[in-house]
């Protein structure tokens, strides 16, 4: 007979801050870097435009496993496209511990991904920014970018426009003390904001391809998950110094890192893991910096722990018996 700790949107929300995700994402990046793990590649598989994700790995202490399904057409049936389940087990026994809920996971270790870029790549007083996709990916980056830096205004573009006033409503419970705006383009967007997230599934890029809008601002990409999806146009490329990627898994599973070094835009010395800049091990060039992050399982096993031990110290969660 086996206990396992089940854990679901609220209980993770009441367990840990957004800023003590964002360590745990930190932490997990050192780890990545000191190869402290054991991470098979992720397995893909796409049947009828949809898409599941199985996510394994270890760490000395615990290890876990998170399964999740992306179905692109459930906007239509007014349903979250992403759905997911984290398994959390003990490293030295492989008991289950923890079961998560991997949908929640995911949105809020990867906005703390991409909070993590901003709190290495952008200056302190840096205070408008911009978000293209206003879904769930793109909620929670504002949130953690607006922990990370006091942003002032925030500028919104989704080309589904009749997603942005319910997606700013939302945003405002949160975030009382920013300026929202509904920006009419990309390129109005790109204009307003120093920093900016793309959070979307395009095939194409979302931003103009103009080196004098691009430059001298900070790009955070986290849409594009597959060979064939690009969010950054090519000029972006062409202008930044370095590029910054989460995992090295990037060089075959995104777009904008497979397309830029097969043209040359950018080459393999231009082309490191954030970790290494948070070890001090490199130092930041250029004044337009660049950030591109797939996601990886080690994320989720470092984030879920914390979750866990959080929700064990403050008695959230309901047991089960396996």
């Amino acid at each position: 007979m086996n206990k396992i700790l089940c854990l679901g949107e609220d209980d993770i929300l009441k367990a840990v801050s957004f800023s003590e995700i964002m360590n745990a994402v930190e932490n997990a990046m050192l780890i990545y870097e000191k190869k402290q793990f054991q991470m098979p590649v992720r397995m893909h598989a796409d049947y009828m435009g949809n898409t599941l994700l199985l996510m394994p790995c270890f760490t000395p202490k615990k290890f876990g496993t998170k399964l999740v399904s992306l179905f692109p057409e459930n906007t239509r049936k007014n349903l979250p496209v992403l759905f997911g389940t984290m398994i959390l087990n003990d490293g030295e026994t492989g008991k289950p511990l923890a079961l998560v809920n991997g949908s929640k996971l995911t949105a809020l270790r990867t906005g703390a991904v991409g909070g993590v870029s901003i709190r290495y790549l952008t200056p302190l007083n840096v205070r408008t920014l911009g978000i293209i996709g206003a879904g769930v990916q793109g909620f929670h980056q504002v949130l953690f970018a607006c922990t990370e830096r006091q942003f002032s205004d925030v500028f919104i573009f989704d080309q589904s426009i009749t997603k942005i006033p319910s997606f700013i409503e939302k945003l405002s419970r949160d975030l009382r003390q920013v300026k929202l705006h509904q920006a009419g383009s990309a390129k109005e967007l790109l204009k307003e904001s120093a920093v900016i997230i793309t959070a979307t599934n395009s095939e194409k890029p979302v931003l103009p391809d103009q080196e004098d809008l691009l430059r001298g601002k900070h790009f955070v990409g986290i849409g594009s998950y597959k060979p064939n999806m690009r969010e950054f146009p090519d000029a972006l490329f062409k202008i930044s110094d370095q590029m910054f990627i989460d995992t090295e898994h990037a060089l075959d599973e995104s777009g904008d890192v497979i397309d830029p070094l097969k043209n040359g835009w950018i080459k393999n010395d231009q082309l490191f893991t954030l970790g290494k800049l948070i070890q001090g091990k490199i130092d930041r060039k250029g004044e337009t910096t660049l950030f591109k992050s797939v996601g990886m399982a080690l994320f989720d096993v470092v984030v879920s722990e914390l979750i866990y031990e959080k929700a064990v110290e403050k008695g959230l969660g309901q047991e089960v018996i396996l």
